[in-house]
């Protein structure tokens, strides 16, 4: 009878709850000893990312990145020759950021999701597309990466932003994880976090982990999508992040019906 229970418990769906300011129903990931590895291998098995074609909606070699978002044509300068410079990945764009920016573009459209007059902060930002995105959604958005990768974001800033009538606002400065964070990213803490592609070694787990904690406050929700590359580094993450965090996966049925890949994972997450 134990065994058939035991069964049982394993076919039981995964339980469903809301997370901060998001209102979509998430699957969440209860914490447990085991249950970073089986979240990991549960997406492996079930998404099999290996088998669906990278970057679908990206060209990385290209000098820019053409997308419609809100009612724009953004264009979204690149700079591929970074690519081979050890550790530089925010040089062009990944299929995780235009998975992000879309959903967000999907969920407020939809009435999910409200990121008017919200501060928000992106970390990691890259190019710049979710933020310029969250921007046009009406969030009071603040871009941050490493001092070295400003200009590029700065630049995709000014060419996309400076002729439209934003509903909300957009600047950069620099943030470099574990390091103390400028007060005007913290004070007030923002309602809403976002990175893609942020989960990609221990080393930066680590450091991003202590960033989180740092910006969260007991009303702000965060958003990360990643890449589905290295599973031994997502369950890491997944394991650290769930002492201070409550982590919920969010099904591909919510993200832009148009921008769905099976290497990419999107979670909310929120403080505890």
């Amino acid at each position: 009878m134990e065994n058939q229970d035991e069964g049982d418990e394993e076919l039981a769906p995964p339980p469903m709850g809301k997370l901060g300011s998001y209102s979509g129903e998430v699957m969440l990931v209860i914490p447990g000893e085991e249950s970073a590895a089986e979240e990991t291998m549960l997406l492996w098995g079930i998404q099999q990312p290996t088998l669906s074609k990278p970057n679908a909606f990206v060209s990385q070699s290209s000098l820019q990145l053409c997308l419609d978002s809100c009612g724009h044509s953004l264009s979204i300068l690149q700079s591929p020759s970074s690519l081979g410079t050890p550790g530089v990945t925010g040089s062009v764009m990944w299929d995780s950021g235009v998975v992000l920016g879309k959903f967000l573009e999907h969920s407020v459209d939809s009435g999910m999701l409200v990121l008017q007059g919200k501060k928000t902060v992106e970390l990691g930002s890259g190019c710049g597309l979710v933020g310029c995105i969250a921007a046009l959604l009406g969030g009071e958005v603040i871009l941050t990466d490493l001092p070295d990768r400003l200009r590029l974001l700065r630049k995709n800033i000014e060419t996309n932003m400076k002729h439209v009538s934003l509903r909300g606002s957009i600047t950069a400065t620099e943030l470099t994880w574990g390091e103390d964070p400028d007060r005007e990213l913290i004070d007030p803490t923002p309602d809403f976090v976002l990175g893609s592609d942020v989960v990609y070694s221990e080393r930066a787990v680590v450091d991003l982990l202590e960033t989180l904690g740092q910006l969260s406050g007991p009303n702000t929700t965060i958003f990360l999508a990643g890449e589905l590359r290295n599973d031994a580094i997502l369950e890491y993450f997944l394991e650290a992040a769930m002492n201070d965090f409550t982590i919920g996966r969010v099904d591909q049925t919510l993200w832009h019906p148009d921008y769905r890949s099976n290497r990419v994972v999107l979670y909310v997450l929120v403080k505890k």
